[in-house]
């Protein structure tokens, strides 16, 4: 048939990168809810191709394995997650203890979404060799990002101790979702969001007494 011109091998080149771009969409699409929904081990790469109506190859050709997949899926999943729980805080405005207020009512229209299936963090670390350092890393790089955002809002509520406010709401966050995930119930986000304005007015009045190296080296994930 001949070599394309110039302008026909633009045209092919720009056609396959926007196949690629395509097929990468579907991947990341039909991934995240697998493994989501079954879990990361319980789905095998033919479920993720049948469902992203792409061949083998195309999976290999452009995330290289499985593990590269699951690892890009929760890259994506938690910066997506991320952008949305701040707006979900930020809208509206107001001081920073009522964005604080706004974490559980946001949780709660999460967990009240059809595909919900809990945080895919937990659920990485949760389902593999706790071991293996590799998922922990990804979900920690996730709860520190998080975690800096309510320990900003807390400071400027004028808690004494900004960092210690920080990990009381994210472990009630943590145990809302796990809760939620196995409940099916949005409302433990109304436990939790109560459990969470008992901690506002005490945190602004004293620091709360150390407990040693463990209470230093706390970190809700």
């Amino acid at each position: 048939m001949g070599r394309p011109s110039a302008k026909k091998r633009s045209v092919a080149i720009k056609s396959s990168g926007g196949d690629d771009e395509s097929a990468r969409g579907r991947l990341l699409s039909a991934a995240t809810r697998l493994f989501c929904k079954d879990g990361i081990n319980a789905t095998g790469i033919d479920a993720i191709i049948h469902e992203a109506g792409t061949a083998k190859t195309t999976l290999y050709k452009l995330f290289g394995s499985k593990t590269n997949l699951v690892h890009v899926v929760l890259e994506t999943e938690g910066k997506q997650w991320r952008e949305w729980f701040i707006a979900a805080l930020e809208s509206g405005g107001g001081d920073a203890q009522t964005k604080l207020t706004r974490i559980f009512p946001a949780l709660k229209d999460w967990f009240g979404q059809e595909r919900f299936y809990g945080c895919p963090f937990i659920n990485a670390v949760g389902e593999h060799d706790k071991d293996q350092k590799q998922f922990r890393a990804i979900a920690m790089r996730h709860k520190k990002v998080v975690l800096a955002h309510i320990e900003k809002l807390a400071s400027e509520m004028g808690a004494a101790e900004p960092q210690m406010l920080a990990h009381q709401l994210a472990l009630l966050m943590d145990g809302a979702i796990v809760a939620a995930m196995v409940s099916r119930n949005p409302g433990v986000a109304d436990m939790a969001g109560l459990a969470a304005d008992s901690l506002f007015a005490p945190s602004k009045l004293r620091k709360p007494k150390r407990t040693g190296a463990a209470t230093a080296q706390l970190v809700a994930v």
